[in-house]
């Protein structure tokens, strides 16, 4: 069994960034599938009591939280420092964009996809979900616009936290046709070595 073990699911943009880069940093690892009932197992809950994912296991080391899991891997096996740079203005381009993973895309197209998909929180509210993701997507626009990646010249785990859910916006409704900058930007995450595409929802009902 590989030494690394990250609990989640296909469908969690949040398990994919991790699982993008574990593959990109070449790590083996084995996936644990959580489906929701499943985390509230005892087994599960001893990993993270609040019943979440992604949870990645390493060795002894359990850990939640996907952009802190993203940092974990970075520091632990990114030798180059490339993925999470040690200079304080690009390492705070990096948080910055990890914030506005957790907050703006959460609350933007990853909302509006959990709500279009499984009618999830019930009560919320899909309009307000499509106007967040595009307030957010105009910003990202103008800032793609002259940048390949997010945070820096190269791309870093910034891009991977923000990635899963942009790329599947659609899903929930919030079209990216008006966006060419951030579509170019998609394209360049997608053409890195060792990339895999996030399993799109009809598809996996297909299957």
């Amino acid at each position: 069994m590989a030494d690394i073990v990250l609990h989640g699911t296909k469908l969690s943009g949040h398990a994919h960034r991790v699982e993008l880069l574990l593959r990109m940093l070449r790590r083996d690892y084995a996936f644990a599938d959580e489906p929701r009932p499943a985390r509230a197992r005892p087994e599960f809950l001893a990993l993270n009591p609040l019943g979440q994912i992604p949870v990645l296991r390493d060795g002894d080391m359990v850990l939640a939280d996907s952009n802190a899991i993203l940092v974990y891997l970075a520091k632990r096996y990114d030798a180059g420092g490339t993925w999470l740079p040690e200079a304080a203005a690009e390492a705070a381009q990096v948080q910055r964009w990890l914030s506005i993973a957790a907050g703006e895309i959460a609350f933007g197209p990853a909302l509006a996809r959990s709500i279009a998909v499984w009618n999830f929180p019930e009560g919320a509210e899909p309009a307000r979900a499509k106007a967040v993701s595009e307030r957010l997507f105009r910003f990202m626009q103008g800032h793609l616009e002259i940048r390949a990646f997010l945070a820096t010249d190269h791309p870093t785990i910034a891009d991977l936290a923000c990635y899963s859910y942009v790329g599947a916006a659609p899903e929930g409704g919030v079209s990216l046709a008006a966006y060419p900058a951030i579509e170019a930007w998609l394209r360049r995450v997608e053409a890195l070595p060792g990339f895999v595409e996030m399993p799109g929802v009809k598809e996996t009902i297909r299957a």
